[in-house]
């Protein structure tokens, strides 16, 4: 079984909150009566209204709340196989796994708080191929481009600063990298994005920009990290940190560079986008989103089943009930007081 919004779990939570709330509602009520008459009076007078429909009553709301709940979560289950047709964009992916990335400027470091933004990013794409390159000094191809958006945030978990062992940042490299993996076409439907801090940067970075443009490559660039700059934590123990020192004992400070970022992206015939402390990719994708289309011929695709309108049927159904169950019950004995 699959789910489509499982966060919505969390208001599982709060069903005994509200259970909790009931039973105060009914010792309150219970309170409130005993201030006029006897506990035995009220239950000879008040035969009709016992504690049994109250109980019933706010069982149902329960019920009612729970299954709401699993409306909500949008469980999934039941397959079928469709075909359809695939248009969208090629879109690769730049992630700078230098040491740098582990800066904390943004939390719990720049890198993996870029990894967060990507895999909401790949949520967001629809019929979009999507592949991964990692790079520090030196690239490579982590995921080619695929349809396989699951497998594609599989390979960007496992990602760390320890796969590439040759520091630096090689823009120059990533960039013929994406463009060999992105293939040639005359059509603009082919997109690199990097995500970096823009720091000590190698190659001639301009001119490899310019030759992507010509394959029809839009690059964007992402500028990750504050320009105050923030110390690189090396290890890590249950008691302290340990920071990158120069050769001279002095803390290193990695600060933001966007300068090389702008220019990438100028020559790209793209965008640059000053992310900073604000990690965010969704304008990225409406800007893809509007580009042209490369058609991906037709492929089989299993689908998983929206099951929430049975949850929701019950939870109707229940407040339903709820709402005709009386908290009194219709007698029609009537006491004639204490000489009956």
């Amino acid at each position: 079984m699959r789910f489509g919004n499982p966060e919505f779990f969390l208001l599982l939570l709060a069903l005994p909150l509200l259970t909790l709330f009931f039973y105060w509602v009914y010792r309150r009520k219970q309170t409130v009566l005993s201030r006029f008459a006897d506990a035995a009076l009220i239950k000879k007078l008040s035969t009709s209204a016992g504690p049994s429909r109250y109980i019933l009553k706010s069982t149902f709301f329960c019920l009612f709340a729970l299954f709401i709940i699993f409306a909500l979560v949008r469980p999934k289950f039941g397959v079928k196989t469709e075909m359809v047709e695939r248009k969208g964009v090629d879109i690769m992916i730049a992630l700078d796994v230098s040491h740098s990335m582990l800066a904390q400027d943004l939390l719990p470091n720049r890198l993996e708080r870029a990894k967060l933004e990507i895999r909401n990013f790949i949520n967001l794409l629809k019929g979009d191929r999507v592949g991964l390159i990692i790079f520090a000094g030196e690239s490579f191809v982590q995921c080619p481009l695929t349809l396989d958006h699951g497998a594609a945030q599989q390979m960007l978990r496992a990602v760390n600063t320890d796969w590439v062992n040759v520091q630096g940042t090689a823009f120059a490299d990533v960039i013929r990298q994406a463009t060999k993996a992105l293939g040639s076409s005359s059509r603009r439907d082919r997109v690199l994005i990097i995500l970096s801090d823009g720091e000590d940067h190698e190659g001639n970075v301009a001119e490899a920009a310019r030759a992507a443009a010509k394959e029809g490559i839009v690059i964007y660039t992402i500028g990750i990290g504050s320009e105050a700059g923030a110390p690189i934590p090396m290890n890590r123990s249950a008691h302290n940190v340990v920071y990158k020192r120069d050769r001279a004992g002095n803390l290193v400070m990695t600060r933001l560079d966007p300068i090389t970022l702008e220019k990438i992206a100028m020559e790209g015939n793209g965008k640059y986008f000053h992310a900073g402390t604000n990690l965010d990719l969704t304008r990225i994708y409406n800007e893809i989103s509007q580009m042209e289309k490369a058609e991906f011929g037709m492929s089989k695709t299993v689908v998983h089943e929206e099951q929430y309108q049975i949850f929701l049927l019950l939870a109707l159904i229940f407040i339903l009930i709820e709402f005709f169950i009386s908290e009194r019950a219709r007698k029609k004995e009537v006491w004639k007081g204490r000489f009956e």
